[in-house]
């Protein structure tokens, strides 16, 4: 193996600067499996990239995400490694959390003190929500089948390096609507000869609000949102068709079948109050984010033997993450690492000028080491080299 220590931030600086979309991720992938290839782990190159690292003789296996896909935003930053593909950014610190894994990969590598395998899971189309899933399909599970699995989050505008996560639900499920209204369109001069889809579709989104206000209990962290309004009319020409297209953020799976339900009654109802034809599709993109007791346990435990400060009971976040298809098939806990509180390290997630805090890659590698080592622990003293 090549002893040459990882340059950990040239390495999330130069992915940073060739990012790469959703399953396409040539480069992206290739770079990551040279460096693991460099530090002498078995290597499998699929939809995502893989590495295997065994020691000592355990037969317990976990695994560890990260995610490598960047976001179609065009950055805003001025620093020397802005993205050299316009209208492609890491705007959500994906090119550090892939930074901080092979970081973990070079420490276990060279000192290992644990007993076991660990599989390093580098996924592909994270912010879509299909990466996961894809490499699921693959059977990398099956393949590489492990007891528990973990991932870890920047967050904007928490202390640097500080971790934080839940037992339970954790991160929020998206869906995805989309409402088709077909009315009767006319002279803007007669609405009364028609139906203009335009008053029927402001009607669907005010009553569409009530679901939260009125049909969920206080508190659950539910949103619909009407995201786009689109119609046929003209300047003088009263709309005949509209296609209404939203999002739903939910925290318990029964919530986002009530909404679902809530949804259907209501483009239907308000349809038949009108004499016309309306239909709705509903599409879960992401599930929820559902933390294990054990993992988040392991998780605190680990932190502070690096060292960082530990919250255990933070509040759910309203985004989604993939990364709950992996803890639906094994138990997991996803976890979110302090970004820190000025400048572009606390700009939001997704915006054009945030960035990824390079701080954070040694402390990520390390917290990422005392874990493994947490959950393959030695027997009897032992070392391995």
């Amino acid at each position: 193996m090549d002893r040459t220590k990882l340059d950990l931030v040239g390495l999330r600086r130069d992915l940073h600067r060739h990012p790469e979309l959703g399953f396409q991720l040539d480069r992206t992938r290739t770079t990551v499996a040279d460096v693991l290839r460099t530090l002498g782990l078995e290597v499998h190159v699929g939809v995502g990239v893989v590495g295997v690292l065994r020691a000592g003789g355990g037969n317990r296996a976990i695994g560890l995400r990260a995610d490598m896909d960047a976001l179609p935003i065009h950055e805003r930053n001025a620093h020397d490694y802005v993205s050299q593909t316009p209208g492609k950014m890491h705007a959500c610190g994906h090119d550090g959390h892939t930074a901080m894994l092979l970081g973990a990969a070079e420490q276990l590598a060279r000192d290992p003190g644990f007993d076991g395998t660990v599989v390093f899971l580098f996924q592909p189309d994270e912010e879509q929500g299909q990466g996961a899933r894809a490499m699921i399909d693959e059977g990398v599970l099956d393949r590489f089948p492990v007891e528990e699995v973990y991932a870890i989050h920047n967050l904007p505008g928490a202390p640097v390096g500080q971790v934080s996560t839940r037992v339970g639900q954790i991160c929020a499920s998206e869906s995805l609507f989309e409402i088709e209204v077909t009315g009767k369109g006319g002279h803007a001069s007669m609405p009364q000869t028609g139906v203009d889809v335009i008053t029927v579709g402001s009607e669907l989104v005010l009553a569409l609000q009530t679901i939260v206000s009125r049909k969920l209990a206080p508190g659950s962290g539910a949103v619909v949102s009407v995201t786009e309004f689109l119609a046929d009319g003209q300047r003088n020409v009263l709309p005949g068709h509209a296609t209404l297209k939203g999002d739903v953020r939910v925290r318990d799976p029964e919530d986002r079948a009530a909404v679902e339900v809530f949804m259907r009654r209501i483009v239907t109802g308000v349809a038949q109050a009108h004499g016309i034809e309306a239909t709705m599709t509903f599409r879960t993109e992401f599930r929820e984010t559902i933390n294990s007791p054990e993992p988040v346990a392991a998780v605190l435990r680990a932190a502070g033997a690096a060292g960082l400060t530990a919250v255990g009971d933070r509040d759910p976040m309203s985004f989604s993450e993939d990364f709950g298809q992996f803890a639906d098939v094994v138990p997991g806990c996803f976890l979110l690492l302090g970004n820190g509180e000025t400048g572009a390290h606390s700009q939001p997630l997704h915006a054009s000028d945030y960035d990824f805090n390079d701080a954070l890659l040694p402390l990520g590698a390390a917290f990422w080491a005392e874990l493994v080592r947490d959950r393959l622990p030695l027997k009897g003293g032992e070392t391995h080299v």
